[in-house]
């Protein structure tokens, strides 16, 4: 009998709970194509903006299995991706090679600031005990530009409830420990950088927004 890997970060759920790339519901997976294509038209729009121009250095935190940092490869010549400490992640970064994937905390980023062209943070803040820090981090490390998503509450917890998921939980999907609507997560991001577009892929929110520029 195969025994699993020690659990190398006890207590914090790595990765998707749910598989959404995935996923055998039809449903799931045509949503998180939905939002992928949504999240990849709003990069897009960041690649085209006159500020963009000579970007080079893409960073995506908490990439999970690194699926958006391989769509970041495509588009900026190095990209760094980074998630916690796991040995099912590491496999899984084996198999999108072209990014360079380390371990590291969103709270304590181990870079200089300014360092990243453009920094990436898809459904992670809801997940950090300290969002504030993390986001605060999130933009220490950013040189200008912000690509940040999260699920869009109520209504990620309402579909998981009409699904008969996570019930007891009154649909709250493990590990997500914050909750924004499209909103309340604009007012958020906007106390770091100003937000240049929103995108509202059902059920979630994606923001653009650019750095003010530092003293």
């Amino acid at each position: 009998m195969t025994s699993s890997p020690p659990v190398e970060t006890p207590g914090i759920v790595i990765g998707n709970h749910t598989q959404k790339y995935t996923a055998k519901n039809p449903a799931i997976r045509w949503l998180t194509a939905r939002w992928v294509t949504r999240l990849e038209q709003m990069l897009g729009r960041v690649a085209a903006d006159p500020g963009a121009a000579g970007t080079s250095h893409a960073l995506e935190v908490g990439c999970g299995e690194g699926v958006i940092a391989n769509h970041l490869a495509t588009r900026w010549s190095r990209v760094t991706a980074l998630d916690l400490p796991d040995a099912g992640l590491r496999d899984q970064w084996r198999q999108r090679p072209g990014p360079h994937y380390l371990h590291a905390d969103a709270h304590r980023l181990p870079f200089g600031d300014n360092r990243f062209d453009v920094v990436v943070a898809a459904e992670v803040l809801e997940h950090l005990p300290d969002p504030e820090r993390g986001l605060a981090e999130i933009a220490r490390v950013g040189a200008r530009h912000l690509v940040l998503s999260v699920p869009r509450e109520p209504i990620f917890r309402s579909c998981n409830l009409l699904a008969g998921r996570y019930v007891r939980d009154l649909g709250n999907t493990p590990g997500h420990l914050n909750h924004w609507s499209t909103r309340s997560f604009v007012r958020f991001v906007s106390t770091v950088a100003e937000v240049r577009a929103v995108s509202k892929p059902f059920p979630w929110t994606v923001v653009w927004a650019t750095l003010r520029t530092r003293p």
